[in-house]
């Protein structure tokens, strides 16, 4: 885990508003903290080397507003994931998908969830537009920042 990523770890627990999280890979532990009285406070606690493997994905409990980046390519808006966890396409298996390729959607419209820590996040759309892409299967893993919708705001 790079300095980078543990500052972006840092302002997205602030912004979460979680007390405390902690990441604990193989060669790294994190503890973050949040208080209004303390501020922040950040222990990392390097571990002996071993041999590298891929380190289990964690995530902090509360969502965020979606992130979203208008592509240089295209004239579409890229709806990002806010979190770490597994994405779906409908609140539970019995409901119908929150939205389809074709469907106009307004700001603040869910467009899926994502589950992170046992806890659903509601991923509302920022802009009003139609769905041209949906760019994840359902009930597929998500990592922070990943695109998961192209939206024509046109």
């Amino acid at each position: 885990m790079e300095l980078k990523d543990i500052q972006n770890l840092i302002k997205f627990v602030a912004k979460s508003g979680a007390s405390e999280v902690k990441l604990e890979m193989e060669d790294i532990k994190i503890t973050i903290k949040t208080g209004e009285e303390k501020g922040e406070t950040t222990y990392i606690q390097q571990m002996p080397s071993m041999p590298q493997q891929a380190a289990p994905a964690a995530a902090a409990p509360a969502a965020a507003p979606p992130a979203e980046s208008v592509n240089e390519d295209s004239k579409y808006i890229t709806v990002k994931s806010p979190i770490i966890g597994t994405f779906y396409r409908k609140p539970s298996p019995d409901k119908p998908m929150f939205v389809e390729v074709g469907s106009t959607v307004g700001q603040g419209d869910v467009l899926c969830v994502i589950e992170a820590m046992k806890l659903f996040n509601e991923i509302e759309s920022e802009v009003s537009g139609k769905i041209v892409k949906i760019l994840v299967d359902d009930a597929s893993p998500v990592e922070f920042d990943q695109p998961l919708f192209l939206v024509d705001p046109s």
